[in-house]
């Protein structure tokens, strides 16, 4: 459900006047996943300054998560923070106002923040720097945000004029670039950049330290992304075998997106339909041949060994919040294991965003992002849906109540 606008408003102004945590926090801890595979009980985490100092004895409490399972804040590398549901309930193409675009895209980020997700990356609209920024600024409350502000899509550019384009994202400020090298599933997904144009669009980005996430379905040009060394190949879901097994030998991530954005599409078909070239037979489409595809395609890719599946849900309107269908997705229906999916959406993500040495993972001299879900996501992965603690750098978001039975002491 999407966060109404007067509950997001007051939600920013409650948090956004409350006064700097300054002092140490004290987080007392039973269960704590963290994000590499490593459980521990019966714990504290110091938290000063906005990083983890300590993990291990300490007295008093701040913060009593005892009952709950603490694990670090999950990380969405693959989101359109901007995608929303205009006041018609259709799809919005652009916004006339700016304000207005803006406020949509904080609610999203928002509505992810109180998912658990606290860090994101939005690749695709501009909007996205001045979300980032007013995050950044303490100014209203959401995830850590990186963007690519625009995206690589132009088949007539010449190699000189993508390097030149790259060139100009980084001026402009983007975290990464997005690059689109094929065409959508539900229009055959064949190749449109041609190699020499992926070669000389991850070639520049890699020249001005920026990562590359590439939106690409057929083998050959999965291959030649991951030979140009780009980072992240997005989607894939015509990948064959001998593809998956490339990305294993050259380290390239894979983010196949498959619990959350096509099922998103199909629950909200009536809001779709009719922009942005959705039509009918395109989501009957995503619903009979997209969604088992991709299904099938994970299940090669989890066989496929050394692969580093990462988390991602290409979440657009409507999904934000839900992030986490997609791990409960991938464990429930392609049989990963909750471990293998929660070290997916935590360190490896961080690993894939060249952050794996302050997030992604709990411990001392790490970003202080944690989260507590209400129950054991590494026995059962839908815990994931019960976030019921939420800091980002320090900062407390959400936290239990005392009808909860978790009193929080200062």
């Amino acid at each position: 459900m999407r966060v109404s606008r007067i509950s997001f408003v007051l939600a920013s102004l409650l948090i956004s006047c409350a006064p700097a945590q300054e002092q140490p926090i004290l987080l007392k801890v039973s269960t704590l996943l963290d994000g590499k595979g490593r459980v521990r009980h019966n714990t504290s985490i110091v938290v000063e300054g906005g990083k983890i100092v300590k993990i291990g004895p300490s007295t008093g409490v701040t913060f009593d998560l005892t009952g709950l399972t603490v694990m670090p804040g999950l990380i969405d590398t693959h989101v359109h923070i901007a995608s929303h549901f205009g006041p018609d309930g259709k799809l919005a193409t652009r916004e006339d106002s700016q304000t207005s675009a803006m406020g949509y895209a904080m609610e999203n980020a928002y509505a992810d923040l109180m998912a658990g997700i606290t860090t994101l990356q939005s690749v695709g609209s501009p909007i996205d720097r001045d979300v980032r920024d007013a995050i950044n600024r303490g100014v209203l409350p959401g995830p850590r945000v990186l963007t690519s502000l625009r995206q690589i899509t132009d088949t007539r550019l010449t190699p000189e004029q993508i390097r030149e384009a790259i060139r100009q994202l980084k001026t402009d400020g983007a975290d990464l670039i997005k690059i689109f090298a094929s065409k959508n599933f539900r229009d055959g997904g064949a190749q449109t950049l041609s190699d020499e144009q992926i070669m000389a669009a991850c070639g520049e980005a890699r020249a001005q330290g920026l990562r590359t996430l590439v939106h690409v379905y057929s083998s050959h040009a999965i291959m030649t992304a991951s030979q140009a060394g780009c980072t992240s190949i997005e989607h894939g879901t015509l990948i064959g075998d001998e593809a998956l097994q490339f990305l294993s030998a050259h380290g390239t991530y894979f983010d196949p997106n498959i619990g959350v954005v096509a099922q998103n599409y199909v629950l909200n078909k009536a809001r779709f339909i009719g922009v942005g070239g959705f039509t009918e037979e395109s989501l009957k489409g995503t619903e009979t041949r997209l969604i088992p595809a991709s299904l099938e395609m994970f299940k090669r890719a989890l066989a496929t060994k050394g692969l580093k599946i990462v988390f991602g849900t290409d979440a657009v309107a409507g999904a934000h919040g839900h992030n986490v269908e997609e791990l409960i997705y991938r464990v429930e229906k392609g049989g990963q294991t909750p471990q293998a999916a929660i070290v997916s959406g935590t360190s490896l993500s961080a690993e894939s965003m060249s952050m794996g040495d302050k997030i992604g993972s709990l411990a001392p001299g790490m970003e202080a992002d944690i989260i507590a879900v209400d129950g054991d996501p590494s026995a059962d992965i839908t815990a994931l849906r019960r976030v019921v603690f939420v800091m980002r750098a320090g900062k407390v978001y959400k936290a239990p109540s005392a009808a909860d039975g978790r009193k929080s002491k200062k």
